[in-house]
């Protein structure tokens, strides 16, 4: 049987390899003839697994969003430990820019405000993953919520929609700022946020 590149995997290859490409340059600065530069794939076999580029964006997008819920559920549903404690965790991390978080946060948000207007397909990902991100989060409140750690009047829903709103915009800010205070900020006021039961 032929094989068209030494990957085992070549769409995975082609992904791996165009999502780091674009993360540090953006989706409309990078063109196709680079990501196969750098993927040593040749132009048939990418347009065998993708119509197009925007094709591939589209699927990036969502490969990115399923890693990331699988991230964000270690992270939220750790043994031993309050759901509360587990978020204000998973903040902190993002604040320091730790295990990868920063990675994971800024594809998000470096392509959000890019391609919501450059392609649909694209946009449709953003919102599906950014939406499923919200639901893991009121998930993680909801869970606070039983465990006795967040307030039994908190609205999880309301809330998760809230902090990833604060969180994608502070992130936005400290890129144009270059500048941790933005996190810091949105960290305190996340801690306010997820308020614990009044005794």
């Amino acid at each position: 049987m032929r094989t068209e590149t030494p990957y085992q995997d070549t769409r995975e290859h082609l992904l791996t390899t165009g999502e780091a490409v674009i993360r540090g340059k953006g989706f409309a600065a990078v063109g196709l003839a680079e990501i196969l530069g750098e993927a040593g794939v040749p132009k048939g076999s990418f347009y065998h697994y993708f119509k197009s580029k925007e094709a591939f964006g589209a699927d990036m997008l969502v490969r990115y969003f399923e890693r990331y819920d699988q991230q964000l559920e270690a992270l939220l549903e750790r043994p031993g430990a309050t759901a509360r404690a587990c978020l204000l965790d998973y903040y902190a991390r993002w604040a320091r820019h730790e295990g990868g978080n920063c990675q994971q946060a800024c594809l998000a948000v470096k392509l959000s405000g890019e391609v919501a207007d450059l392609s649909e397909p694209m946009r449709t990902a953003l919102a599906e993953g950014m939406q499923r991100v919200q639901a893991r989060l009121a998930a993680a409140i909801r869970a606070g919520q039983a465990d006795g750690s967040l307030s039994p009047q908190l609205a999880p829903d309301t809330l998760a929609a809230m902090l990833y709103t604060l969180w994608v915009g502070a992130e936005l800010m400290a890129k144009v700022q270059r500048s941790s205070q933005p996190l810091q900020q949105a960290l305190e006021q996340t801690a306010i946020l997820l308020s614990p039961p009044t005794t």
